[in-house]
C-alpha cells in the first residue's frame, strides 16, 4: 500500500482530496482522474458482483469539483442475470457535481467462430521495470508512430503527433491498493490529454469520460494511446485505446469544450525533483 493517493477518507466515508488530486487547471479544483476513479471505487465497492465484468463506466463532469470533501451516493438500477447497472451521484455540500453509471456484464465462454481483429499491438516502454509497482512510478510519454522511443520528459512530446502515456496509476484512497478496474479508469481519464494535446499544449477540458473494458488490466503499470481527435467551433471528441503488457484491453472516449483562455503549455512545466512535500511537475501536469 502507498501514500500516493488522490484521497483520504473521513469518519463518514467522504473523500478528502490530497495534493495529488489538485487539477492542473486550478489549484482549488480536483482533477478529472480523481473524480472519475472515486466514482468507480464507490460503484465497485457497493455494487461489484462476482462473475461480472465491469464493462462500461460513464462519468459526467459537468461542474467544478473543489478541493473539499466529496460524497458518493450510489443506487442499484438493475441486478439481472447477465447485465447489472448502478448509478453514483457525487456531491459537495449537498450539490451534485458529477454523476456516473456502471454497466457490468456476466463473464462466460466465447462464442464459436472467428471475428476480424485489427491485430494492433502497442508495446510497453522497454525501460519500464515490470517489478516496479509503486503508484505513480514508471512514468513515460511517447509521440509519433508506433515503435518510436518513449521518454520521461513530457515537454519533449508537445507536438502535433499521436500521443501515448504509460504509468502505474495512483491509488484512490490512502492505505488501500487500487483495484485493476480503478487503475484502468484512472488512466482512461487521460483520453482527453492524449487526444487533445497539440503543439501549443492542451486547450480542451473534457465534460465526461466513457471507458469500455473487454477485460481488466493484468499488469500494474498500463498505457493509453490516442486513436482520434475531432473538433470544430470549440467542441471536441477524443478516443484512445488502453493497453497493458499483454495488449489492448479497452477504450476511452470523451467530449470536451474549449478552454483556450487557460491553455496549459507543458513546455513551461519542466520535470522537477520530487520530494516529500511536492509532486514532480511531469506527474502533476498529466492530471488535467
Amino acid at each position: 500500500m502507498s501514500e500516493r493517493s488522490f484521497f483520504t477518507l473521513d469518519e463518514s466515508g467522504a473523500y478528502i482530496p490530497t495534493r495529488y488530486a489538485r487539477s492542473a487547471w486550478s489549484e482549488t479544483m480536483v482533477n478529472g482522474p480523481a473524480v472519475v476513479v472515486a466514482s468507480a471505487r464507490a460503484l465497485e465497492a457497493e455494487h461489484g458482483a462476482e462473475g461480472f465484468q465491469p464493462a462500461r463506466l460513464t462519468v459526467d463532469l459537468f461542474a467544478p469539483v473543489r478541493t473539499e470533501p466529496l460524497v458518493a451516493v450510489t443506487e442499484e438500477i438493475r441486478a439481472g442475470n447477465r447485465i447489472r447497472v448502478a448509478d453514483v451521484r457525487m456531491l459537495q455540500e449537498g450539490k451534485l457535481v458529477a454523476r456516473g453509471t456502471l454497466v457490468q456484464l456476466r463473464r462466460g465462454e466465447q462464442p464459436p467462430g472467428n471475428v476480424w481483429r485489427s491485430g494492433r499491438r502497442v508495446e510497453a516502454p522497454a525501460e519500464a521495470d515490470p517489478l516496479e509497482n509503486r503508484p505513480g512510478s514508471n512514468v513515460f510519454f511517447g509521440s509519433g508512430d508506433e515503435g518510436e522511443s518513449w521518454s520521461r520528459d513530457m515537454s519533449a512530446h508537445q507536438n502535433d503527433r499521436r500521443k501515448r502515456f504509460w504509468l502505474h496509476p495512483l491509488d484512490v484512497v490512502a492505505g488501500e491498493d487500487a483495484t485493476p478496474f480503478q487503475r484502468a479508469v484512472t488512466l482512461a481519464e487521460s483520453t482527453s490529454l492524449m487526444s487533445h494535446w497539440g503543439d501549443e499544449g492542451i486547450g480542451f477540458i473534457n465534460a465526461d469520460l466513457t471507458v469500455a473494458l473487454a477485460r481488466l488490466p493484468r499488469s500494474g503499470d498500463i498505457g493509453i494511446e490516442a486513436d482520434e481527435h475531432l473538433s470544430d467551433d470549440g467542441v471536441a471528441v477524443g478516443s484512445a485505446s488502453l493497453f497493458d503488457r499483454d495488449g489492448v484491453f479497452g477504450t476511452g472516449t470523451v467530449v470536451a469544450v474549449s478552454n483556450a483562455g487557460r491553455q496549459i503549455d507543458f513546455t513551461r512545466r519542466r520535470a522537477g525533483t520530487e520530494d516529500s512535500g511536492s509532486i514532480g511537475s511531469n506527474e502533476a501536469a498529466t492530471r488535467v
